[in-house]
């Protein structure tokens, strides 16, 4: 940028010169100065500001906005004297007379602004303008220009002389425009970003790590074992410094700055776990991690989301800038769950199926713990439920066995259906009299059901068996399923009905 520069020998000159601008040391200053130089009389403008304010005008600027014809009319008012080689190079003149004969394709377009503040500042009384305005090649392209301009000593009282400089910054301003538009364009990304993102300070954590690694600590994990309080340290030690509009979305957050006071509530319970492995993996100094986490949305609501933490490149050493990105995949972890609950459940009754009762029969059998009492049930009459009352009636008594058994006999055990009508419950550490009391236990819920439930009512026939150490299980199972048999028999002998006996339950 030209600054205003002091008077000179130059100056005098051309006080003392009426027919010649410069003499010949101080022309070739001028000729073969590496900026765009101007000389320019601008004494009818003065006489046309002063007609002006005769005229009652006091706000230039205004006055030429509301007229623009005016402004046009101020341009045309001034005369250029004498031009640089550096001016009819950057303007692509042949000559002066090429130049001045063409300066309506030099001042044109998007100039109209800045000409008016340029006039304004010497209609204050001043004696120098600047602006940073455009000028046009005579080939027409486009010149982004930083123009300072001032009135020559000696010419303050007419204006006749006065020296602009024009310098190209056309490079600097596409360079500045690029910038900004890869600002805005990086900054688009980050608050439009489909998944939420988070730019956070670990430099503090890392100065924790570094002092416990000073302290001749190697075995890290051991240290956090000990010393858990540790963890929750290093978590008070993160700053967050931005999130984008989906972090605010996906935690139901009305604004950044709430949610930012608010961290306590999103990162808690089992986040504990999963920052301290994310520690150890910083301790081995794996700077890009990524995991499985649950945080929690400001109403409260769980979510499951998959997390990629990474240090900004060139941050590397103090860990200042970084990266967090939180994909939710909470629907995804409740599809899974029960795409994996589909696998061990009954979706009628939603207690465990055969499948997983195989499985679980074949582990109690190898490992105990010993005894293992078995109970089978049969649920009577679903056939004729059925047959009488339609499916929907036989599978809302499927639907009462389930709650009927659950509540019963609790989560500890394994309940299962293991055919159309039949269950088998697994007892791990029970003998004859716990199973007995679990027996016992199914009767009075079947009571207290069926008294709340009019229509049909719930009824088992029901066979238990113990197996201790060194006997098969499976021979339980089959004992249990026996006597269970005997029950049923039972049951419809005393409802005077053989069915059984023909294979119709």
């Amino acid at each position: 940028m030209q600054s205003e520069r002091a008077a000179t020998p130059l100056d005098h000159n051309i006080n003392a010169t009426t027919d010649v601008i410069f003499d010949n040391d101080y022309e070739s200053l001028f000729e073969l100065a590496p900026v765009s130089l101007w000389l320019e009389d601008f004494s009818a403008v003065r006489q046309a500001f002063e007609a002006l304010r005769a005229d009652g005008v006091t706000d230039l600027r205004g006055y030429l906005r509301a007229n623009p014809v005016e402004v046009a009319r101020c341009s045309a008012l001034i005369r250029v004297t004498a031009v640089n080689r550096r001016t009819l190079k950057l303007f692509r003149a042949a000559d002066f007379d090429d130049l001045v004969a063409n300066l309506d394709a030099v001042f044109r377009d998007d100039m109209f602004d800045q000409h008016v503040e340029e006039l304004g500042q010497l209609w204050d009384g001043g004696n120098h303008f600047s602006s940073q305005t455009v000028n046009y090649t005579l080939d027409g392209e486009r010149l982004d220009i930083r123009l300072e301009a001032s009135v020559l000593p000696g010419h303050e009282s007419d204006w006749s002389r006065v020296l602009l400089s024009i310098e190209d910054i056309t490079v600097r301003v596409r360079t500045e425009r690029d910038l900004r538009r890869s600002q805005q364009y990086a900054v688009g990304l980050f608050e439009h970003s489909p998944v939420s993102l988070w730019v956070e300070d670990f430099s503090a954590v890392k100065m924790l790590l570094d002092e416990v690694r000073s302290a001749g600590i190697t075995d890290f994990r051991t240290f956090l074992n000990v010393h858990p309080d540790f963890v929750t340290r290093c978590m008070q030690e993160i700053r967050v410094l931005d999130v984008n509009q989906q972090t605010l979305s996906l935690f139901s957050a009305p604004s950044k700055e709430i949610l930012l006071s608010r961290l306590g509530d999103v990162f808690r319970d089992d986040m504990r776990i999963h920052f301290a492995e994310q520690l150890v993996d910083l301790w081995h100094e794996k700077l890009w991690q990524q995991r499985e986490v649950i945080n929690y949305a400001l109403d409260g609501r769980a979510v499951d989301v998959f997390m990629q933490w990474s240090v900004f490149p060139g941050h590397e050493a103090d860990w200042d800038q970084v990266l967090v990105s939180l994909t939710d995949i909470t629907a995804r972890k409740k599809a899974e769950a029960y795409v994996e609950f589909l696998g061990k459940h009954d979706v009628l009754t939603k207690l465990f199926n055969r499948a997983y009762y195989e499985d679980e029969l074949a582990r109690l059998g190898r490992k105990g713990p010993w005894p293992v009492s078995v109970i089978a049930l049969d649920l009577n009459g679903l056939k004729v439920v059925n047959d009488q009352f339609g499916h929907s009636d036989g599978d809302a008594l499927l639907r009462r066995t389930g709650e009927v058994l659950k509540k019963a006999v609790g989560e500890q055990a394994c309940v299962a259906r293991t055919g159309g009508d039949e269950f088998m419950v697994l007892l791990p550490g029970r003998d004859e009299r716990g199973a007995a009391t679990v027996v016992e236990q199914i009767e009075q819920v079947i009571e207290l059901n069926n008294s709340f439930y009019p229509g049909v009512r719930l009824s088992f026939s029901i066979g238990a068996a113990t197996c201790v150490q060194g006997e098969r299980l499976t021979d339980t199972c089959k004992i249990a399923d026996a006597r269970m048999y005997e029950a049923k028999r039972a049951y419809y002998l005393a409802m005077g009905n053989e069915r059984r006996q023909t294979g119709d339950v």
